[in-house]
């Protein structure tokens, strides 16, 4: 009888799908396209002759077949891996997973992963830009290694305090708050940054609406400086074009500060515990300099 040889690489699509939650952040750890990864799942349902998947909402869940597959998929690969590395040819090691709000992308990331890439050359880092709460919940599944990520002060249970900023009102150059209701320029729901603005004017009887919302935060940034309205955020990198609004000149309630904390995986490796001390290092330098201008 002439056995089916099962495709090595789709074994792996599949555990990464699987393990990442998404077959397309399983796209981006492997350097493969969303449709090379579609392709291996009809690959390994063409050679096992069942349907291995099913849609559930917006995802794919593995079928009764799929679990089984799963489950020699790691067997196979993990004697396919032992036997490069007993051989010395083990492949290149996992991709690092981060994760981080888009305020630190242009000074944050870059500087950290130029420190990190010094100690460790060749090893692939995957950024990604998400939510504090997506990012939180992302470390905890283990779909994430390390994130960067803004709570609410005093939130202790949540990895490692770097910096306690105060929130303060942005909005153009010459702009005045006058305006009633006041237009706003916001983050779509959910966001701390949102909540927290919303519930400061409600307490003190600010009427307001929302303008404009967006996911982007050079979305955002552009928006307020055309006139949209006004937004809060940190001082960290406030653009040229826009100012701080204080909140006794133009009757805007005092915010609460918020953290910035390191979150870390249980399972982290030494490499992504490396790339956390130089993301720790680098976060703090930066906000400090922010801070005291």
């Amino acid at each position: 009888m002439i056995r089916t040889n099962l495709d090595m690489d789709a074994l792996r699509s599949l555990v990464a799908g699987v393990e990442l939650g998404s077959f397309a952040r399983a796209a981006t750890a492997l350097g493969r396209s969303q449709s090379a990864i579609s392709m291996h799942l009809k690959k390994l349902e063409q050679q096992t002759g069942q349907v291995l998947f099913r849609r559930s909402g917006r995802g794919l869940v593995p079928t009764e077949a799929g679990e089984m597959l799963l489950a020699q998929a790691r067997r196979i690969l993990a004697l396919n891996d032992a036997a490069l590395d007993r051989l010395g040819a083990a492949a290149q090691p996992a991709a690092i997973r981060l994760g981080l709000p888009q305020d630190f992308f242009e000074d944050v990331m870059p500087d950290a992963l130029q420190a990190f890439a010094e100690r460790h050359p060749g090893t692939h880092v995957e950024v990604r830009a998400g939510r504090n709460h997506a990012l939180a919940q992302e470390v905890r599944a283990g779909r994430l290694d390390a994130a960067l990520a803004f709570f609410p002060q005093g939130s202790d249970g949540h990895g490692e305090r770097i910096a306690t900023l105060p929130l303060v009102w942005i909005g153009a150059k010459g702009r005045q708050a006058a305006e009633t209701p006041l237009p706003l320029v916001l983050f779509d729901h959910p966001c701390l940054f949102r909540q927290t603005a919303l519930r400061g004017l409600d307490q003190t009887g600010r009427a307001w609406r929302l303008a404009l919302t967006t996911p982007s935060l050079p979305g955002l940034w552009a928006a307020i400086r055309t006139g949209h309205g006004i937004t809060a955020r940190t001082r960290h990198r406030i653009p040229a074009g826009l100012r701080e609004l204080g909140h006794r000149e133009h009757g805007l309630p005092n915010l609460p500060p918020i953290e910035v904390r390191l979150l870390s995986a249980e399972t982290a490796t030494s490499a992504a515990a490396d790339l956390c001390a130089h993301l720790r290092d680098t976060a703090e330098r930066h906000i400090a300099r922010h801070e005291n201008r």
